[in-house]
């Protein structure tokens, strides 16, 4: 099986590859590219994302043909995609970090600063958070609920379509953390800062 981590020059994904590799070991081969053939050729994708949203979109979009490959490998083909941080948050239709930018729309919704109460709540939301589950996502296939992962983020998206939303975190309101919609799968928190847990979401997500 080959999976993909697409390198679309997003920042540092060092700790996603290292992770991944150490799930893998030799069972998978991990391949991190932005190589158009690479990646629609396989099995699984993953959508890292560091950054503002603005300027992930802008990093996908300097690479030509990069969106529509990966449309076509979510949308037309159905193969299983993974975003990770800003990576879930491309998910949406329209991001509001820095200005305006438009999303990927495969999930509908918007990205927004979350609310930090007058200053009560410091952002960006630094750290260990408990998930709650809220539905049976495949990804959090003998992950316990409460369970702490990893956050750094300032923005939240917020789908119109609640069914969509498979866990969340308790940071100055419920925030969406974690969202699966068919072949998509999404988590704003970063499972390979999150110790075991963290590698078992991504070991779960290897062997769908």
């Amino acid at each position: 099986m080959n999976v993909t981590i697409v390198d679309y020059n997003s920042g540092n994904i060092s700790s996603v590859i290292n992770s991944f590799k150490e799930v893998a070991k030799d069972k998978v081969n991990i391949e991190v590219t932005s190589n158009l053939n690479k990646i629609k050729s396989s099995d699984k994708v993953v959508l890292p994302g560091q950054g503002s949203f603005k300027s992930c979109i802008e990093a996908l979009n300097n690479i030509d043909g990069l969106t529509d490959t990966l449309n076509e490998f979510v949308k037309t083909n159905k193969k299983p995609l993974l975003g990770i941080c800003v990576g879930l948050q491309m998910f949406a239709d329209i991001g509001y970090e820095e200005t305006e930018t438009k999303g990927l729309g495969w999930i509908s919704g918007k990205v927004s600063k979350i609310d930090n109460q007058n200053g009560g709540y410091k952002l960006p939301h630094i750290g260990w958070n408990q998930i709650n589950i809220v539905k049976d996502s495949k990804i959090f296939k003998n992950i316990e609920n409460k369970s702490h992962m990893y956050f750094v983020h300032s923005y939240e998206f917020i789908p119109e379509d609640k069914n969509v939303i498979s866990a969340t975190t308790d940071y100055s309101s419920n925030i969406v953390c974690s969202v699966e919609k068919e072949n998509i799968f999404g988590t704003q928190f970063h499972p390979e800062k999150s110790d075991n847990m963290g590698l078992k979401i991504i070991d779960n997500f290897m062997n769908l």
